[in-house]
């Protein structure tokens, strides 16, 4: 009975693993070339506020996988400066996944026995104070500001391209 729902558990993450990896594949194929994302022939300054929204609502459907990179990068970069969060956000995940892999299962040290739900309170008195000390706070602010001031400030200043000129007049 055991070994049919591990066989059930398998089939359901080969399926989810397909349908992720689809949704990777289509995402990257949206990929932009370097050349394009960073062509200095379409920068220019908007004359309107009208013209800042036309281009930064096409630009970010447009370059959406080039701004997920981009999001990635600075997420490294900050996690590199770091090293603290970096630390409690591997111990963190290394810890839910031990507690996982129990399955349920009580811990036996041999001098005490842990439950799930104690490992899960401690690994929580842990994890708060040592994220509150690698200022987790302040890395999520400063990552959600670098990025919102470099992905909105370049769909801002990058024009339409000449061809969607063409293919709205066309509708």
């Amino acid at each position: 009975m055991n070994v049919r729902f591990q066989n059930i558990e398998v089939q359901q993450f080969v399926e989810r693993f397909k349908t992720d990896s689809t949704m990777l594949r289509s995402r990257v194929g949206t990929i932009r070339p370097v050349n394009e994302f960073v062509d200095f022939r379409r920068v220019s300054k908007p004359n309107s506020m009208n013209e800042v929204q036309k281009r930064v609502t096409y630009n970010l459907a447009y370059f959406s996988a080039n701004y997920l990179i981009v999001f990635a990068m600075l997420s490294v970069y900050s996690l590199l400066k770091n090293w603290l969060l970096l630390f409690v956000l591997v111990f963190v995940s290394a810890s839910l996944y031990g507690i996982n892999y129990l399955k349920g299962a009580d811990l036996n040290l041999g001098f005490a026995r842990l439950t799930t739900s104690q490992l899960y309170v401690g690994l929580l008195v842990i994890a708060l104070p040592l994220g509150f000390f690698a200022s987790i706070f302040s890395t999520v602010l400063w990552l959600l500001g670098a990025a919102c001031v470099t992905i909105i400030g370049h769909a801002a200043i990058m024009e339409k391209p000449i061809e969607s000129a063409f293919s709205e007049e066309a509708v």
